[in-house]
């Protein structure tokens, strides 16, 4: 199948399916960007010269961690029940989603180490951190499958991460590239409103960033119609 049409597929089904989208991510969306803003807050009034961050401060990104993985299993399994034609309530999504939080969580931490590793070590040398950048890109390119694994496949973390990294080769990883690369213009257009958001306030500045992260949701879809079409023909519910 096209890209074309995997995107066109994945935009009918983020606009018929927008309302319990909205009713099952948003207040997980809400507390994740109250979340970022309070900890990018905190990095900005901090002494540069002498940072302190404390226990609270590590709470706080493990509660962040905890909620996006939430949110994160609930959505996947939003997809994969409607990809069979199931209808369950919001409550019971998040109810169910729940056990895949743990395996979720060691896969997220396992996958972005080895995101990161590339960039990291490459900058030691100077210049050559662009190289580090380009392979870590290409890594996320290639475990951006792996809460699919997790959830769909019900596979461990270790394992989830394997099958993503088999999984996205070939033309799988330059059609995952284009589908990631989405994320760009949205961040352009998201980087725009929250600095005017900024200017009249955080209430509105906390609407405007869970709004767009809410449409960033559409790239989870389109990812995962990807990985239906290349798993086993089964159609999205229109």
């Amino acid at each position: 199948m096209s890209l074309f049409a995997i995107l066109t597929e994945a935009l009918n089904f983020f606009r018929n399916h927008i309302r319990q989208l909205a009713a099952l991510t948003l207040p997980l969306l809400l507390i994740q960007v109250a979340i970022q803003l309070w900890l990018g807050n905190e990095m900005l009034t901090a002494d540069p010269e002498n940072p302190q961050f404390g226990a609270s401060h590590a709470a706080v990104m493990m509660v962040l961690l905890l909620v996006f993985s939430v949110l994160i299993a609930a959505l996947t399994l939003f997809l994969e029940l409607r990809s069979q034609g199931h209808e369950l309530s919001s409550g019971q999504i998040l109810k169910a989603s729940l056990p895949f939080v743990p395996p979720l969580l060691l896969a997220g931490v396992f996958s972005g180490l080895a995101i990161l590793a590339p960039v990291m070590i490459f900058a030691a040398f100077g210049p050559l951190w662009l190289i580090g950048l380009v392979v870590s890109l290409y890594l996320f390119a290639r475990l951006a499958y792996v809460n699919f694994m997790v959830v769909v496949e019900r596979l461990t973390p270790l394992e989830a991460i394997k099958k993503s990294f088999s999984f996205s080769a070939g033309s799988v990883a330059f059609k995952t590239i284009a589908v990631l690369m989405l994320y760009v213009p949205l961040s352009l257009f998201a980087g725009v409103f929250t600095q005017m958001a900024t200017q009249v306030g955080f209430p509105l500045q906390l609407v405007v960033e869970t709004l767009f992260a809410f449409l960033g949701l559409f790239v989870n879809i389109a990812l995962f119609r990807l990985y239906m079409v290349n798993r086993q023909p089964i159609d999205l519910e229109k």
